[in-house]
C-alpha cells in the first residue's frame, strides 16, 4: 500500500473491501476515499452498511449513483452481463481517482478467481488494481486479517448484487429487483447466517445453509405467506443449500 499517492477504494461495505480501506486508512492515513455505487443492483440494507462504516474507519465517503439498468447488456442480463456493469462502474470510479491524483484499487481476492466473474476482466482492461489478489488472500485469509484487526464485519456472509439472483437471460427490471430485495429482507429476521432467494417467477428458490433448515420449517407459514404479498405463488427451499454460482451451473 506504501507504493500508492493515494487511493480510491471501491467500497461495498463487504469483509473483503473493508478489510482493504482499513488498511488503505492506517497506511496512507487522509490520502483514502471509499466509493459506494448506488445503484438498482445494489441492496439498500448494504448501502446502509457501507455509511456506517466507512464512519467507523474515519474514511472519506462518496456515494456516486449509477443506473445500470441503462445499459442494454445489463438490462437483457447476458452471461457477460458482470462486464457490462463492472466497466461501467469502474469507469466512474477510475475517473474520480484521476481527478486527485490516486490509484483505483478494488477487493476482489484469489478465492473469487474461482467463480464466472467476467467483470475481473472489465476492471483488468481499466487498470483498477487488486491488492489483495496481488497479495495472494484466499477469503478465508481476509476474514482472519479482519477478525486480528477487530473489523466489526469480519464474520459478515458475503453478497453479490441482485442481478445474481436471476437466471440469465431474463430481462432485469426494478419490480423484479425489488421483489428480491424484500424477500430476503424478510429472511433476515430469522437470523440465517447465509441467504439467496433465486427468482425464477413465479416461483422463488430460497438458498440457505443446510444447518439452517430447520428455522425455515418451523417458519415455512409465515414465509409463504409474505412471499405471496410480494408477489410469488410458489415457494421452495434449494435441497442444495445456500452456494455460490448456482446460476451459473
Amino acid at each position: 500500500m506504501k507504493r500508492y499517492p493515494g487511493v480510491v477504494v471501491a467500497f461495498s461495505g463487504g469483509v473483503d473491501s473493508t478489510l482493504l480501506l482499513s488498511v488503505a486508512k492506517s497506511v496512507l492515513g487522509k490520502r483514502v476515499i471509499a466509493v459506494t455505487v448506488d445503484s438498482p443492483l445494489q441492496s439498500r440494507s448494504e448501502l446502509i452498511d457501507a455509511g456506517r462504516i466507512a464512519r467507523r474507519l474515519g474514511v472519506k465517503h462518496i456515494t456516486i449513483h449509477v443506473d445500470t439498468l441503462k445499459d442494454r447488456h445489463i438490462m437483457n442480463n447476458s452471461r457477460t452481463r458482470c462486464y457490462y456493469c463492472k466497466r461501467m462502474l469502474f469507469t466512474r470510479i477510475k475517473h474520480i481517482a484521476r481527478k486527485h491524483g490516486y490509484t483505483a484499487i478494488e477487493a476482489t481476492n484469489r478465492s473469487d478467481l474461482r467463480d464466472h466473474r467476467p467483470g475481473i476482466t472489465a476492471m483488468g482492461n481499466l487498470g483498477i488494481e487488486s491488492p489483495l489478489i496481488q497479495a495472494g488472500f484466499l477469503k478465508a485469509d481476509i476474514r482472519a486479517a479482519a477478525r486480528g484487526l477487530g473489523l466489526p464485519n469480519w464474520s459478515k456472509p458475503s453478497d453479490t448484487c441482485l442481478a445474481t439472483r436471476i437466471p440469465y437471460g431474463q430481462k432485469i427490471n426494478g419490480q423484479i429487483l425489488q421483489r428480491i430485495e424484500k424477500a430476503e429482507t424478510y429472511l433476515q429476521r430469522f437470523k440465517l447466517r447465509s441467504i439467496r432467494v433465486r427468482d425464477h417467477y413465479p416461483v422463488a428458490r430460497i438458498e440457505v445453509n443446510p444447518e439452517d433448515f430447520p428455522k425455515i420449517v418451523t417458519e415455512c407459514k409465515k414465509i409463504v405467506r409474505h412471499f405471496h404479498r410480494i408477489g410469488y405463488k410458489y415457494v421452495t427451499l434449494d435441497l442444495n443449500g445456500y452456494h455460490t454460482g448456482s446460476m451459473d451451473l
